[in-house]
């Protein structure tokens, strides 16, 4: 997994934030966030939504019956900074609650259908994460 990242994190900059294969023409992001317990800085691309005045990223993890790692982490550690197209940006993550998710969600599974198929694929319900200025 973390080839395949290292690899999509180098296209993504070589090609000012545009990446292919199954990312093609999709909305991609670097989120860089620091490790609940080593402390290290990590990076990886995700799909996210644009919202006014931030964005929004989906703890998915294609469906596995678990949370990603870095979702844990940017709970644990809130200030992060995303690389957007050619900006990079310092942003606080914070976990939708359940009123502002539901849209949100909803608007994912509508314009990327394999959100759908993640949800249906697990028992968890699928955090949805906003990120926004410090």
């Amino acid at each position: 997994m973390a080839d395949w990242n290292a690899k999509i994190i180098e296209e993504f900059r070589d090609n000012g934030g545009v990446v292919g294969g199954v990312f093609a023409g999709k909305p991609i992001l670097l989120l860089h966030h620091t490790g609940a317990k080593t402390g290290k800085r990590r990076v990886n691309p995700l799909m996210y939504q644009k919202l006014d005045g931030g964005y929004a990223i989906f703890a998915s993890k294609a469906g596995a019956s678990s949370h990603p790692d870095w979702y844990h982490n940017v709970l644990a550690n809130p200030d992060v900074d995303i690389e957007v197209g050619t900006q990079r940006l310092e942003l606080k993550a914070r976990k939708a609650d359940t009123a502002e998710r539901e849209p949100i969600w909803t608007k994912q599974k509508d314009d990327f259908p394999q959100f759908a198929d993640y949800e249906a694929s697990t028992d968890r319900t699928i955090p949805v994460v906003i990120l926004e200025p410090r």
